[in-house]
């Protein structure tokens, strides 16, 4: 299954942003926060290039939610084809992910983490096992732990010590071990730091 292996703290460096949402990110960006190399103080190439922004904004979302480019285009490319904004709906099929789900529930201090968790199968959805991270859940839908999940350590130390606050168009429920999906996300439960017209704009030459 394909997915990002590269340098991490780098990447969040270069985009400004702790994309993969952990602790070297974070702390790398404390301490310097700006592009790494020996030049990245100075270096500011293209700074006020209207495609820079648009590639950094694409990189943002694409390594925040874990997708590859062919996958992404092609979520692009749905989302294009669906009523509505164009980006508003990218970002709402990017939160509809099944690992997205795990990491909104609490259940997963990273989505990188979350997605191991599908990996593994440690997750239901409606009562059955779903081991696909990219797996798109709908409205309704019951997503929950398996029996092995609700009583691993690593996943109660999550629940007991994130205290993630749950978006809104998700329930809790069994508590906390179970969430449905009461509604689509709307564009301001969606707190990822990336403006999605530039992405837009990026896709639309």
């Amino acid at each position: 299954m394909a997915r990002y292996t590269g340098p991490k703290v780098r990447v969040s460096r270069r985009l400004g942003v702790n994309v993969f949402e952990n602790d070297k990110g974070r702390k790398a960006l404390e301490r310097r926060p700006f592009p790494p190399g020996a030049h990245g103080r100075t270096r500011r190439r293209n700074a006020g290039s209207e495609y820079l922004a648009q590639m950094q904004e694409k990189q943002k979302a694409k390594y925040i939610y874990g997708v590859l480019e062919k996958q992404f285009r092609k979520t692009y490319d749905e989302a294009n084809r669906l009523q509505g904004p164009t980006g508003e709906n990218l970002l709402r099929l990017l939160e509809l992910r099944l690992d997205n789900i795990v990491y909104r529930a609490g259940w997963a201090s990273t989505r990188p983490q979350a997605r191991q968790f599908v990996n593994h199968g440690l997750i239901q959805v409606n009562g059955k096992r779903l081991d696909i991270p990219s797996a798109r859940v709908r409205k309704g839908d019951v997503v929950s732990l398996s029996p092995k999940a609700r009583n691993m350590i690593v996943i109660q130390h999550n629940l007991d010590v994130l205290d993630r606050s749950v978006v809104g168009w998700l329930e809790v429920g069994d508590g906390g071990k179970q969430v449905s999906v009461r509604d689509l996300p709307q564009r301001e439960h969606i707190d990822v730091p990336v403006r999605e017209q530039l992405i837009v704009e990026l896709y639309s030459k």
